[in-house]
């Protein structure tokens, strides 16, 4: 038994006329996210990074070169707001890690670039994120990690189908 199922059956002994499955489902989802996320920010803060911080660096570079994105490309890919994008992006660039670049061709259009340390950094930092993510599923059989992922792609789709 897992906490959640403590929660289920305190629901069903005060309210046995309401169906909690869902409740037992999103509460684990809920649960898993904060530990996992813990984790995660643990690899990260080795770095100087948090998960905002490391989340836009790893779009830049996933992007491939000349590593650069407009702000509101990130912000979409990111999903967040543009105000908290430019805050993201401003504690970037007094770190060194990014920096804003005029383009060429249109003055009025900016461009979010990494930085040799930017790139340096997210390089290292993305390697220790992947080795974490294998700790925290090395208790699942691969067989279980390949349905969990196809059970879960089917349920995320059903709030981002039209953003595909």
């Amino acid at each position: 038994m897992d906490a959640i199922d403590h929660i289920l059956k305190q629901w069903a002994r005060e309210r046995p006329d309401l169906d909690t499955g869902p409740m037992g489902l999103i509460g684990r989802l809920t649960r898993l996210r904060a530990h996992l996320s813990r984790e995660m920010e643990k690899t990260f803060s080795r770095f100087g990074l948090n998960s905002a911080s490391f989340d836009l660096l790893a779009t830049l570079y996933r992007s491939g070169e000349p590593y650069a994105l407009q702000p509101g490309m990130l912000a979409q890919t990111m999903l967040i707001t543009s105000g908290t994008m430019t805050n993201r992006i401003d504690q970037l660039v007094k770190t060194g890690l990014v920096e804003r670049r005029r383009s060429e061709e249109d003055r009025r259009s900016v461009a979010i670039c990494l930085t040799e340390a930017g790139k340096a950094l997210i390089s290292e930092a993305v390697e220790a994120h992947v080795a974490t993510q294998h700790t925290l599923v090395a208790g699942l059989s691969e067989k279980d990690r390949d349905q969990l992922t196809a059970l879960l792609g089917t349920y995320l789709a059903m709030f981002e189908a039209d953003q595909a």
